[in-house]
């Protein structure tokens, strides 16, 4: 049996921006083993697996070296594979049920998807042994979710002219680490690097912004946001913290489309 994937640039204006990811459809579930090995062979920092079940779809995410517990960029290619391939009715919304971040919705919205996550606030935390020296640039303030480490730093050009240590970012025992800083032409810049869990730099991350969203609005003093995540191919995400949620939005376009023989 063959398996439909499609590439998708998520959080891209044009082809070959925002961050790419792979999005696999399923008849119906399959062994993880198997989901790991295909987003090993896919290499992109998240392939995403769905299958169809009541009242929605089933969702889970893979890097090439783990499964993760929330994705966002995945989760806007998967929502625009299904609307441009006709599985799902362009006036119906994109309902993901997922292991471990409960139900996801996804919206069109004009051009743009909108995508109704669960915040992942920060609380201060000390910064572990070996951090700054990582990162490679002097920081402000450092939180922790659970998650992902998130690094405030004193300008936008330490964000983007950052080069860190990825060999030492990846003993960290966490996802991976943001590092952010108030913007010029957007609110704030960001990038993210995840080496521990197989992806050195992350081209344009939803789930990080379900911690920057809560961040910056309790800095700043507002609750919308257009934010850029500074990588080398860059993209816009729109932010709007709602109490514990925060809502996300971005365009996507598909290049490659094709099978996968099982």
């Amino acid at each position: 049996m063959a398996c439909p994937i499609y590439v998708v640039d998520a959080f891209a204006s044009a082809p070959f921006k925002g961050n790419p990811a792979a999005v696999c459809f399923l008849n119906e579930p399959v062994d993880s083993e198997w989901m790991q090995n295909v987003a090993a062979e896919m290499k992109h920092a998240e392939t995403a697996f769905l299958w169809p079940t009541e009242g929605g779809w089933s969702l889970r995410w893979f890097t090439p070296t783990v499964e993760v517990a929330l994705c966002g960029h995945a989760t806007l290619a998967s929502a625009h594979a299904l609307w441009s391939t006709g599985r799902l009715a362009l006036d119906a919304d994109a309902v993901f049920h997922t292991v471990y971040s409960g139900e996801l919705t996804c919206r069109r919205q004009g051009d743009a998807i909108t995508m109704d996550f669960p915040a992942k606030p920060v609380e201060q935390a000390s910064a572990p042994d070996g951090l700054e020296e990582a990162l490679g640039v002097p920081f402000e303030w450092v939180g922790l979710n659970g998650m992902d480490y998130l690094v405030k730093v004193g300008s936008e050009s330490l964000v983007r002219t950052s080069t860190p240590n990825h060999a030492m970012l990846s003993q960290l025992p966490v996802r991976g680490v943001i590092i952010t800083a108030e913007g010029k032409d957007y609110d704030f810049v960001s990038r993210f690097y995840a080496p521990g869990s197989g992806v050195p730099e992350d081209s344009v991350t939803g789930s990080a912004h379900c911690a920057l969203g809560p961040f910056w609005a309790e800095r700043l003093g507002k609750t919308v946001f257009r934010a850029y995540q500074a990588s080398p191919r860059g993209g816009e995400i729109g932010v709007e913290v709602h109490d514990d949620r925060v809502r996300l939005s971005g365009t996507a376009l598909t290049v490659l489309s094709g099978e996968l023989l099982v």
